[in-house]
This record gives C-alpha cells, structure tokens and sequence, in this order.
C-alpha cells in the first residue's frame, strides 16, 4: 500500500509541479512515511517545496474507469504560501459542481474546481481544514464528475498529524 501511495504522490507532484519544469528538474525526496500520509519535499530554482499525500482507502462511485486519486498539502515559504490543500478526483469535475468534505462533523463546502482538481476558496478554509484534518480519524471527499457520476472517497487521516510536522519542519514559516 505504502509503495502504492509513493508512485501516486511523486505522480502527483509531476504533474501539480513539474509540468513546464527544465530537463534538470530535481527530483521529489521523502521525508518520511506516516502510517496513510506521505511527506516530501523538493528543492526549485524558486525556492524549498514541501508536501504530503495520500490516497483514499476507500472510492465509490458508479463508474468504469478513474484515474488516480489523492489529496495533498503543500507550503511554498518562498512564496508565504502554507497549508494549501488539494484533492485530484481521477476525473474532471463537472462544471460549478459542488465539492464537499467532511470531517467528523465539520463540513467543508467552500470548494472550487478545475478540471481534475479542487480547492479551498480561500486561506482561511484552508487552515480549517488542516485543523480539522490534524484532529480527525477519517476524511470524506464527494464530488461530481463531468459525465455526473457522483463519489465519495474516503481517506484515513492516520498519520496525518505528523507527517504535518515533518513538512512544518523542513519548510518552516519565518519568523
């Protein structure tokens, strides 16, 4: 399973990160793995990236065929970015559909799509998020695809909490 996180997330951060990137891009390094949650980092000519990934343990819906699924977190310190999180569906998603995630009984409807990913509308759903995601057991994604296939996939937040820290510590926020 842990192998299978690894392909994904480096897959993941190629394809968020790398798209127009030199030849001579580096390379995604592991900080660590923690229990579902996966840490990175990499270093660009812009400055330090930092990341986490996983995969859900759980997708449903009625389709045939779905590309890979994950949801990430990343900071960029050069840019004052911190905590931006993201979810790739393995779909596009339907045109000003809505994009909900629950954890344990916060809900989270502030969402925005394009194509294949989604986001928070803002930094402060973002932090809220990573709050409640640091707190919770388990995470609950749904969304629509293009072709109205509703799903719902179901990530487990163990390890979640460190794996954090371990990108708090390679890309700390300046004080």
């Amino acid at each position: 399973m842990m192998r299978k996180q690894y392909i994904i997330a480096l897959f993941a951060f190629l394809s968020i990160f790398l798209i127009n990137a030199p030849a001579n891009a580096a390379t995604p390094k592991v900080i660590g793995e923690y229990d579902d949650w996966i840490a990175y980092y990499i270093d660009e000519p812009t400055g330090r990236v930092c990341y986490m990934a996983s995969t859900p343990k759980k997708d449903e819906g009625k389709y045939t065929v779905r590309g890979d699924i994950y949801s990430m977190v990343t900071h960029r310190p050069k840019e004052g970015s911190f905590d931006v999180v993201s979810f790739i569906a393995g779909y596009n998603y339907k045109a000003d559909s809505a994009i909900t995630v629950r954890i344990g009984s916060a809900k989270f409807k502030d969402l925005f799509a394009s194509l294949d990913k989604a986001w928070a509308l803002d930094e402060d759903t973002d932090k809220a998020l990573v709050r409640s995601m640091k707190r919770g057991y388990r995470m609950i994604v749904n969304g629509i695809s293009s072709r109205g296939t509703k799903t719902k996939d179901t990530y487990s937040l163990k390890g979640f909490a460190s794996a954090y820290k371990a990108i708090n510590s390679k890309c700390p926020k300046k004080k």
